[in-house]
């Protein structure tokens, strides 16, 4: 059996294996996804092999779908299983401070702390798969006496290098973060590096085996990312609410657990850098409803597009889509916001942050990117590169245009998403999918860049409130967690994730979804396959292909 291609939105592809976690099943995964990713067809950002099926991520303005889903279909039915990867030995202390949900373990199994160490480090495991942070290996099969639930509560933190198990599973966080998993030991054995030429430890094939050692129980690594080098141009004198360096993200490096990141609207993200000439993806702020205040130290050039926060240059207003001249000593504010929620500020150049594994954009959650892997503080300094556009124009409104018609929207009118069917729609009825588009959901104060939790007026149905196995994530997806509450997944999603997608917001309709704000009132409708294609303005070439019909489509 060659497998099932399925949508994932207009920009992703997602073939089924199977559905179970099985060694042979994700064998013939890793080996389509390296057999695949080595053909290298034009528009394709990222393939990743996960427990039971293979993610193709594309750019839908480039790549053709039709093509990309016949070429999976045949590396599927021709590719042999991969024969299996590195062993890796890792040294783990377990119990005590590094392992504080032994004991717990040991109470689910009925057995001694000692006997689940035993049974823990007496067996050899496979990676099936990266995901959730940058390094994180899904690790598999735990024996079934230990293989205690994930925790009912999960922790705020757990530490880096901590060993946790989570029924079958076994894994190793890589960074400090929330979990879920039993933690029963930790090793100081660093999973991700990006001074490495491969900076995950592990990939998805290799074979593990866990080694009692008395590790020495390091502090938590602070940063992944180098700081800036380069001479300031700029100083931050008050960071606003939320302040990043972000570009187009981070692609290629999903395999690894990687997330994009980037721009949360990136079609504005791309009117401000044309306003100065720059590259359409050089590095800009996205700036969060409250903005900085920045002294340029320099002269340069500037403009501002996006969400209406209020930015003006010395007290004047800075027009939207408009370079403007910033001498040496002036201030660059940001009042307050009037309108949506993130703007973005270019400067002629770029931001010359470094690159990290290809892009200058800020993952927060992994200290990745950007400066020094964080938000903006006080007196930062920031320097200009000189990632100008051989072809650019210094100053030009048409960007900026098509990103304010993006977001455009009057009051507290409800936005309006168009999405597709998504690559778990088997798990909901039909029922559910009409409750999806007549509820008016909230964005909910606990979203983020990762996502935007809504709350509806009516909860989404799912057919079974079974825990699903862990599958590839998408850029706008709609998961649906047992609780019947969406989450729409955003530029920091995890790269995999473990709800059913049921839908995904097609790829013209991402900016305005960058623009929300907890409070926002969100509606969803479907929309069919050519549809979506000429919402970017993609020729009829690319249009509806046989058999691929969506709901929304004429019958």
């Amino acid at each position: 059996m060659s497998g099932f291609v399925r949508d994932a939105g207009d920009a992703g592809l997602l073939l089924r294996l199977g559905s179970t976690i099985e060694p042979a099943v994700n064998a013939r995964a890793v080996a389509i996804a390296e057999a695949f990713r080595t053909q290298r067809f034009d528009g394709v950002r990222d393939v990743i092999a996960t427990y039971h099926s293979v993610a193709v991520h594309f750019d839908p303005g480039v790549a053709d779908r039709d093509a990309l889903k016949a070429a999976l279909e045949s590396t599927a039915a021709t590719t042999a299983p991969h024969g299996g990867g590195a062993l890796i030995e890792v040294p783990v202390a377990y119990g005590g401070e590094a392992g504080p949900d032994l004991d717990d373990v040991a109470a689910f199994s009925g057995l001694s702390a000692r006997e689940v160490i035993d049974r823990h480090r007496g067996h050899e495991y496979r990676v099936f798969m990266l995901g959730f942070m940058p390094g994180f290996p899904y690790m598999g099969t735990v024996d079934a006496r230990i293989a205690a639930a994930r925790r009912e509560t999960p922790r705020v933190r757990v530490a880096a290098g901590s060993v946790g198990i989570a029924g079958a599973q076994t894994g190793v966080y890589p960074f400090a973060s929330p979990g879920g998993w039993q933690i029963i030991g930790r090793t100081s054995l660093p999973l991700f590096d990006i001074t490495r030429p491969q900076p995950a430890l592990m990939a998805a094939g290799d074979r593990v085996r866990f080694v009692e050692s008395q590790v020495q129980l390091e502090s938590d690594p602070t940063t992944t990312s180098p700081g800036p080098t380069t001479t300031p141009s700029m100083t931050v004198v008050r960071p606003g609410l939320f302040t990043t360096v972000q570009d187009e993200g981070r692609w290629g490096y999903q395999s690894s657990g990687v997330p994009i990141a980037g721009a949360m609207d990136a079609l504005s993200l791309r009117a401000a850098n044309a306003a100065v000439g720059n590259d359409r993806g050089a590095a800009a702020l996205e700036v969060t409803l409250l903005g900085p205040e920045l002294r340029c130290e320099r002269p340069c050039v500037a403009a501002v597009a996006g969400a209406d926060l209020g930015a003006t240059l010395d007290g004047r207003e800075m027009q939207h889509g408009t370079a403007m001249t910033c001498p040496a000593g002036s201030l660059i504010r940001f009042t307050g916001p009037r309108r949506h929620a993130r703007a973005y500020l270019a400067v002629q150049g770029g931001l010359a942050v470094p690159t990290v594994l290809g892009s200058r954009s800020t993952h927060v959650r992994s200290a990745m990117g950007g400066f020094d892997g964080r938000p903006l503080r006080a007196g930062d300094q920031l320097a200009i590169g000189t990632d100008v556009s051989t072809g650019g124009s210094t100053r030009t409104s048409t960007g900026a245009d098509a990103a304010s018609a993006a977001i455009a929207r009057s009051g507290k009118e409800p936005v309006r998403l168009r999405v597709l069917r998504g690559p778990q729609d088997d798990w909901f009825g039909e029922d559910a999918f009409a409750r999806l588009e007549s509820c008016a959901f909230t964005v909910q104060p606990d979203s983020d860049r990762m996502g935007f939790r809504l709350k509806g007026t009516d909860r989404i149905p799912r057919l079974s409130n079974d825990e699903m196995i862990s599958d590839a994530a998408f850029t706008g997806a709609v998961q649906v967690p047992a609780s019947g509450d969406p989450i729409l997944l955003m530029a920091d999603r995890p790269t995999t994730g473990g709800y059913p997608q049921m839908a995904v917001v097609i790829s013209a309709d991402l900016p305005r979804a960058g623009q929300l704000v907890p409070g926002d009132a969100v509606r969803f409708s479907f929309c069919s396959w050519s549809e979506a294609q000429a919402a970017l303005g993609v020729g009829a070439s690319r249009a509806e292909a046989p058999g691929a019909r969506r709901r929304g489509d004429a019958a």
